[in-house]
């Protein structure tokens, strides 16, 4: 299967082939990535009868039950037709893993991969590209066009028109990640629901830049303990050009919020009022999540969790070649305080 360009991946999602048993996703939008994943595999459960089942599975996955993916990948379902697997790509789940299994006996299930950016020579790659029951697709930033379609789009179910010089702003704060740059855009709408135009101020309080809203992700999941997650999208944050101090300064920055907000609720103040005084305000799907963090982490911990982000990025700086290991080690230890401050909640 020829390798499908950026260009090309929307009409290929449109109607994938029948003939394909394996499809990568590779590029350095890690939103888009999952993006087209996940429509690609909605697509496949629901061309069976009855339909497929979905599966997600990561190195994490792998390195418990070291056959697992084969397994899935070659077994039929009790109760669905087919099995389709997104697996993400990483340490385990890598060319030499997926090539006996993509070049043997045909597959049962249906492979998905999500990978991070790859060079036109990189083994996993040119493992989709060469083997004609394959496709690698892929998933670069947006264009300015295709913001300009995803904020029409997005705004059009909301009867909402936008300003040219609101809109120019918030096409600059898109592009880094389609995910993020959707939820930009339905929070904007949001905020202004009940009005007929979004103006310059509208965009300039509500949305963020997009990038750092992309590895904010990964301070919200370690916050929460969902330590798994934060190591996944730290180690895509990386391959898609990002680098370690970014993500040390992102974390940083959330923690601080948290703190603030603590810090308000604990000098007597409601949560609800604590969370609205928050500029730029949450957006409401990552609300509950924020509120379950600060009812978790009491000021103390918080404390100590600031002062060990603080320690991480003056060591990053001082060993430029360790960055990305010292960075992995602090959300390692960022997602223990957190399963700990939970489990203090729970006693309190």
């Amino acid at each position: 299967m020829v390798a499908i360009k950026a260009h090309q991946a929307h009409a290929f999602l449109q109607a994938p082939p029948a003939s394909l048993v394996a499809v990568l996703f590779f590029g350095t939008d890690p939103g888009l990535v999952s993006e087209r994943s996940a429509v690609l595999a909605r697509t496949l459960a629901q061309r069976e009868n009855p339909p497929g089942e979905i599966l997600r599975l990561d190195d994490t996955d792998v390195d418990q039950t070291p056959d697992r993916l084969e397994t899935e990948l070659q077994m039929r379902p009790m109760f669905s037709s087919r099995r389709i697997v997104r697996a993400i790509a990483g340490r385990r789940i890598a060319a030499a893993m997926l090539k006996p299994l993509l070049s043997g006996a045909p597959l049962e299930g249906f492979l998905i991969v999500e990978a991070g950016n790859l060079k036109p020579d990189d083994a996993l790659r040119a493992l989709f590209e060469k083997n004609p029951a394959c496709a690698a697709v892929a998933c670069y930033p947006d264009t300015e066009a295709d913001i300009e379609n995803l904020i029409q789009e997005t705004l059009a179910p909301f009867s909402l028109t936008i300003g040219m010089d609101a809109r120019m702003l918030l096409q600059s704060r898109l592009g880094a990640d389609r995910a993020l740059s959707r939820a930009e855009i339905e929070k904007l709408a949001l905020f202004c629901t009940g009005r007929e135009q979004i103006t310059l101020e509208d965009v300039e309080t509500i949305v963020g830049d997009a990038a750092d809203l992309a590895l904010e992700r990964i301070a919200e999941a370690v916050a929460e303990g969902r330590t798994k997650a934060a190591i996944s999208d730290f180690g895509r944050a990386l391959a898609s050009g990002e680098s370690a101090e970014a993500v040390i300064a992102i974390t940083q920055r959330y923690f601080l919020k948290l703190h603030k907000v603590r810090g308000d609720v604990d000098a007597g103040q409601r949560l609800d009022d604590a969370l609205k005084s928050l500029r730029p305000p949450l957006f409401f799907k990552q609300r509950d999540a924020f509120a379950r963090q600060v009812r978790g982490w009491a000021a103390p911990q918080l404390n100590q969790a600031l002062k060990r982000i603080a320690e991480t990025a003056k060591t990053a700086r001082l060993s430029p070649t360790q960055r990305d290991v010292h960075t992995e080690r602090l959300l390692l230890a960022l997602g223990s305080m957190a399963a700990a401050a939970s489990a203090a909640a729970q006693r309190r």
